[in-house]
């Protein structure tokens, strides 16, 4: 049986240039190399794209650019050839994709842009579509949507960079404190603080509209965060839940990637009966927002059992050390599975 040609999409002009190298290497380690050929594409953090043909392992040591091997391409847009064309000094080659799979986190890579692309060229996506990577992504409206469907979401007030401070001050009056600002779009907690008092609002603000045009003040909810991970288009596989145990403060940039004051627990120290229902609110939230092939679902849970829906990621970090092959792996799916699994939900999506 010939190999299909899997085009994975690294890097990219992105805050989370980094992390996406990391996950990328996982995924292209983890391909079995009896049904899948893994064409790796990098994307510099200035937004060019190369066809890399080297060593996995540059990729997460980032000296990838440097490698001979390098050249610059693009997908054709041409929705019936399916292509990677790379434009070499005295040529234009070209290799036929037969899925594509985005390991890009945040900005241009988990927001709809990329999966636009793929999508328009016909080449199976692995992953979310563009609709929902750009709803997940949008946690104003992704919370709007939540609560139309009957889940609770945090109080919550977005603005863009016109808006009326007063009625900020408001809100978060109303509200009370600690509350949390955060860009409207972007991910691994770029661009969010935790704000303890009034005095520490404008920082705060000011912080967030680095990272977006838009900002979000959001009620601190009290309780715990907790995971879901969830695989699949119509019939739907859970991983088990998974808690954040926080030591203070929150789930920032640093503890998600180093633990140094934080411990994620996997099976959550809770009760089977809530177990369930978060699971089934997870894939309640998953259908909502139109998720395919992969996310990881993102709640609270509040002293009194209550779920609260916080985000959806849709491209999760996919390291083998990371939350959301974590929770599968406690479910008895592996990591190698769980990759494989997303690529052939892709290819399953086309037929």
């Amino acid at each position: 049986m010939e190999r299909k040609k899997v085009a994975v999409f690294f890097g990219g002009f992105s805050s989370e240039y980094g992390v996406s190298l990391e996950s990328a290497t996982s995924v292209i380690c983890n391909l079995d190399r009896e049904k899948y050929d893994p064409v790796p594409v990098g994307i510099t953090e200035k937004g060019k794209w190369y066809y890399f043909g080297g060593n996995v392992d540059k990729i997460k040591e980032d000296t990838w650019q440097q490698d001979p091997s390098c050249a610059s391409c693009m997908i054709s847009p041409d929705r019936g050839e399916r292509k990677l064309l790379l434009l070499r000094e005295d040529r234009v080659e070209s290799i036929i994709i037969d899925a594509a799979f985005p390991v890009m986190h945040g900005r241009n890579g988990e927001d709809g842009t990329i999966q636009g692309l793929i999508e328009l060229a016909g080449i199976p996506l692995v992953g979310c579509g563009v609709l929902s990577s750009a709803l997940c992504m949008d946690k104003d409206r992704a919370h709007k949507l939540a609560e139309f469907h009957g889940i609770r979401v945090p109080k919550a007030m977005a603005f863009g960079k016109v808006y009326d401070l007063h009625k900020v001050l408001e809100f978060a009056e109303a509200t009370g404190y600690p509350l949390f600002v955060k860009p409207v779009k972007a991910g691994s907690s770029y661009g969010i603080t935790k704000v303890q008092n009034k005095e520490s609002l404008m920082e705060a603000i000011q912080y967030a509209f680095q990272y977006d045009n838009e900002v979000i003040v959001e009620e601190g909810i009290p309780g715990f965060e907790v995971g879901c991970a969830v695989m699949g288009n119509e019939e739907l596989t859970v991983g088990e839940v998974d808690e954040i145990e926080l030591a203070g403060g929150f789930f920032d940039f640093t503890e998600k990637y180093t633990l140094k004051t934080s411990a994620i627990h996997v099976p959550a120290r809770i009760d089977a009966e809530t177990s369930d229902r978060l699971k089934k609110t997870a894939k309640i939230l998953y259908k909502v927002l139109a998720c395919t092939g992969f996310a990881r679902v993102d709640m609270f849970l509040t002293p009194d059992k209550e779920i609260v829906f916080n985000e959806i990621n849709t491209i999760p970090g996919f390291t083998e050390h990371s939350r959301y092959p974590g929770m599968m792996k406690a479910a008895g799916i592996s990591f190698s599975e769980v990759v494989n699994s997303v690529v052939e939900l892709a290819l399953e999506g086309r037929e």
